[in-house]
């Protein structure tokens, strides 16, 4: 499959196709399914410091073409993440992005100092979580903090820095900008989007945090336009995310400016999502006379 081998941030994936964290754990469940070979990579679990728990039930509600989720970053920790599932991820013939979300700058900071001298090929920074200094905002919404936690986490690893951006934000193309002057190399988007239902006979929200991350093909036009903005914004690669649910979608998203993309909220509905997205984008290639997928990233035509 040369025709879909791409060259990300310096490194080489088989296929730009990968299930976006959070939506496929560390990969053992899908197993059954499928050699994990198959996929360009995996971005894992979203991990801490420390182990957490995540919010309270229910926390996944099925909305119209999407779902709202407020599990709240449930894992295991960084340490278990490196002793426990490291060694089974390197045996699968794929590459391994680690994303990883800190309370604060110092915890960011940590967290890429641990998987410094690990055999992790990307690190994913999610900055959408809460900051707990800044009194509960998010690192995302604010231009300088995301410029700050990119800066203190770039200087601690020598890894390729992607950081993955919220889009609950005015201007997604300045907090880009911004995490891209801090040594950013590469952005990923677009995270949920912050949303809302609640149960007409109970009178409460469907989700015991009230409020939720919306996904699922609800968001993809959203998605689009945030890849397409930011990847006219800035000059490092854009990994895209945000409702793609076929191979058909992988090509828009990827015509609008990414380099590469995520599969979410799709798996749950499909587990065999990705791999149907990567034998599209395959055929795709073949039918339209094109020598390596790449060739479509940013081509298009705007009005």
């Amino acid at each position: 499959m040369s025709r879909l081998n791409i060259d990300f941030c310096g490194v080489q994936f088989k296929n730009p196709v990968i299930p976006a964290s959070g939506t496929f754990g560390y990969g053992r469940e899908y197993e059954q399914f499928y050699p994990l070979s198959r996929l360009g990579g995996i971005s894992v679990k979203g991990t801490t410091l420390n182990r957490r728990e995540g919010n309270p039930g229910p926390r996944v509600a099925e909305t119209p073409s999407g779902m709202l989720n407020s599990v709240g970053l449930q894992n295991g920790g960084v340490k278990k993440f490196l002793e426990y599932e490291m060694p089974n991820l390197l045996t699968k013939d794929t590459r391994i992005i680690a994303n990883i979300a800190g309370a604060t700058v110092e915890e960011c900071v940590e967290l890429a100092a641990m998987l410094e001298g690990s055999a992790v090929d990307l690190i994913e920074l999610n900055i959408s979580c809460p900051n707990v200094k800044a009194g509960g905002a998010a690192f995302g919404t604010d231009c300088n903090i995301a410029g700050q936690v990119t800066r203190a986490v770039k200087d601690a690893t020598s890894k390729p820095l992607m950081v993955k951006l919220s889009p609950n934000v005015t201007s997604i193309t300045d907090i880009a900008k911004s995490v891209e002057a801090n040594g950013a190399d590469a952005v990923s988007l677009i995270n949920t989007l912050l949303g809302m239902r609640i149960d007409i006979k109970t009178g409460r929200p469907v989700l015991k945090n009230n409020v939720g991350g919306l996904s699922g093909p609800a968001v993809f036009p959203v998605a689009v336009r945030m890849v397409w903005q930011v990847a006219n914004a800035v000059k490092i690669p854009v990994m895209g995310m945000g409702g793609v649910a076929s191979w058909q979608d992988a090509v828009e998203i990827m015509m609008a400016g990414a380099s590469a993309v995520q599969v979410g909220a799709a798996i749950f509905n499909d587990p065999y999502a990705p791999v149907k997205i990567i034998d599209g984008l395959e055929q795709y290639c073949i039918d339209n006379n094109i020598d390596n997928i790449s060739q479509i990233v940013g081509t298009v035509k705007p009005w």
